[in-house]
């Protein structure tokens, strides 16, 4: 298949946040609770004129889309871009060309396709300062055939939520990244 196809497959960004099973709640708060500055205006202009849309590779569970995907949902909104999502197991055929170091399915990923359906740019699934910090955390863990490493996993992942959830700061590194990642690639 196309990008464009599975484009016209993936549902709206209002059905995939209706649907939602898990952390509809979280997505709703970041979505509310994340701006861009009026500093953003030549950025959002120039990139509505590139008349992209997005395909979002994601699932509900996941702590990176429930920040990742509300700071999006906020640049389409500025720049007039089409949002349209695929769970990630539901669509491996595309999940799969777009693995993460060439080896993990991790998500979400966001491909910005022209209106001809031809990819433009690919981000995700972290912004780099969100990865070092996911690396520093992670790096405290014991191995995973260690009897604790399950209960000291659910504490970095609550850890790294309640993060995601609250810190602004994180909320603007994922805004820069992906702002970067379509400036090299647009402009």
């Amino acid at each position: 298949m196309h990008l464009i196809d599975w484009f016209e497959k993936g549902i709206s960004a209002d059905e995939y946040i209706s649907r939602m099973e898990q952390n509809k709640e979280n997505v709703q708060a970041i979505r509310e609770g994340f701006t861009i500055g009026k500093e953003e205006d030549s950025f959002l202009s120039q990139l509505q004129e590139k008349q992209l849309n997005v395909i979002v590779l994601t699932e509900d569970w996941c702590g990176d889309a429930m920040l990742n995907v509300p700071i999006l949902l906020e640049i389409a909104r500025y720049a007039n871009m089409e949002v349209r999502f695929l769970y990630r197991d539901q669509n491996l055929e595309l999940m799969d060309q777009y693995l993460t170091n060439g080896t993990s399915r991790a998500i979400p990923i966001f491909i910005f396709i022209n209106e001809e359906g031809e990819e433009k740019a690919v981000w995700g699934p972290r912004a780099p300062y969100l990865q070092e910090l996911v690396n520093s955390k992670r790096s405290g863990l014991p191995p995973r055939d260690h009897e604790e490493f399950e209960e000291k996993q659910r504490t970095v992942y609550k850890e790294l939520q309640e993060a995601y959830l609250t810190d602004k700061e994180l909320w603007g590194e994922v805004y820069r990244s992906i702002k970067t990642t379509l400036t090299e690639r647009l402009f």
